[in-house]
């Protein structure tokens, strides 16, 4: 490769930390156009790069449940950024959770193949943050076995090498291109959150974190891969943070700090925490001081735009409830919708009817986020954010339903048109993690 000379812009931020110990990069994780644009919008004003990226079940070969395949998906956010005037070089993509994750019904061989296959297409599509993610089990793995680090960090050395031939590939193309930086390390649970709510998550211990670096460092040479893993940048572990249905278990600096202090055998990495939504932002600030400089985040990004979304419809209500007109019912439909199709929320909501209403419409698992893509749902939205714009929104009404946006409108830095109202909802939530990972 002739061009591994030109640094990752990842690297770079990171490398900075070697000055201020207080600086890192959140990770906007969703394919909702009006967050991605709520996050290019905050980026903008503040000067900043964004991260935006797609998980494997979320984009990949087969279009995943987006429809999108990772070329698709990188054209969508680049229309997206060009259509808000940010710069494309100031957005970086990443592909998390990327390995055998959709095809864990299948043997390792076939499973592998698919995981390859999902890889490629990630580097091909220009994307230059890799989580590499082999820790789940396979049809023909031992069911009742822990899968051990060897196995995890052979498959992982396995879909690296795959990159980096996609990557050479690349490059021939674009050599202007600096090559992918790797995350290696998984969380638990599964992505998107847990399924039960819980009082306490188990921090990963050191002696695991180790472990895994160490395995995946050996499988990494011995498949002569060295380079490679000079631009491993991040391990993913469990800092003691997680949110269900009803539950967030925020960060807890003591109970992480056996972990934390690990980190300092190894300078040139740090830590990458998943599930960090609904965290305060004085906790998110505080794990990126520890080393947890990578901080995800994706339903939290789409919870306030459903209430966001929620607020003015209650707008539109006040305006056109008592009048003969055609409003858009945008949570009746999206209530029809997931009781039409309840794959995306049965696993994760429980209870009696009633329990089970409320939580479609507000629980932090968020699983109402599947939904949104739907056409019926789209419609309803559609209609409610041109029947807002065709009225205007009086300011009072904005005072009512969204005091916060209200204060900017007021000012003159926030129009007070429905799609700004709604993008700049989700600014509150971005705020929260910029406040985390920038210092002026």
């Amino acid at each position: 490769m002739t061009n591994l000379q030109i640094q990752n812009p990842l690297s770079e931020l990171l490398q900075k930390r070697g000055q201020n110990r207080e600086m890192g990069l959140y990770s906007c994780c969703s394919a909702n156009e009006y967050v991605i644009r709520a996050a290019l919008r905050r980026a903008k004003d503040r000067d900043t790069v964004v991260l935006v990226e797609a998980t494997a079940n979320q984009v990949n070969q087969n279009g995943g449940y987006t429809g999108m395949t990772p070329v698709a998906f990188r054209a969508f956010l680049n229309r997206l950024a060009e259509e808000e005037n940010f710069p494309i070089d100031k957005l970086l993509c990443g592909g998390d959770h990327l390995g055998p994750l959709t095809w864990t019904h299948l043997p390792e061989a076939e499973a592998m193949k698919n995981a390859g296959e999902l890889i490629r297409s990630y580097v091909l599509a220009g994307f230059s943050k890799i989580h590499i993610d082999t820790s789940m089990r396979l049809a023909d793995d031992a069911p009742n076995e822990r899968l051990s680090d060897v196995v995890i960090a052979h498959r992982g050395a396995q879909l690296c090498r795959i990159a980096e031939e996609a990557f050479a590939q690349y490059s021939a193309w674009h050599p202007e291109a600096p090559a992918p930086v790797y995350i290696i390390g998984s969380e638990v649970p599964i992505p998107g959150g847990a399924q039960e709510n819980e009082d306490s998550v188990t921090v990963t211990a050191p002696e695991d974190c180790e472990a895994t670096l160490s395995t995946f460092r050996a499988a990494f040479c011995s498949n002569h891969l060295e380079a490679a893993w000079e631009r491993v940048v991040a391990i993913v572990v469990q800092p003691g943070v997680e949110f269900a249905d009803e539950s967030v278990i925020e960060y807890d600096r003591t109970a992480a700090h056996s972990l934390t202090e690990h980190l300092k055998r190894h300078p040139n990495l740090v830590f990458e925490g998943h599930s960090t939504d609904y965290q305060p932002r004085q906790c998110l600030r505080k794990m990126v001081e520890d080393g947890i400089a990578i901080l995800k985040v994706g339903p939290a990004l789409t919870f306030a735009l459903r209430e966001g979304l929620f607020a003015l419809e209650q707008i539109e209500r006040e305006l056109y409830g008592m009048m003969d007109f055609p409003c858009s019912h945008f949570r009746e439909i999206l209530e029809q919708v997931m009781l039409e199709d309840q794959g995306q929320w049965t696993k994760y909501y429980h209870g009696s009817m009633p329990e089970k209403r409320y939580a479609r419409a507000f629980s932090y698992s968020d699983r109402a986020r599947y939904y949104l893509t739907n056409s019926k749902v789209q419609g309803a939205l559609r209609l409610l954010l041109d029947n807002l714009n065709t009225a205007g929104i009086p300011m009072a009404l904005i005072s009512q339903y969204m005091p916060v946006q209200y204060a900017r409108v007021h000012v003159g830095i926030l129009p007070p048109k429905a799609e700004d109202l709604l993008m700049d909802r989700v600014g509150d939530c971005i705020d929260d993690y910029l406040y985390a990972v920038l210092r002026d």
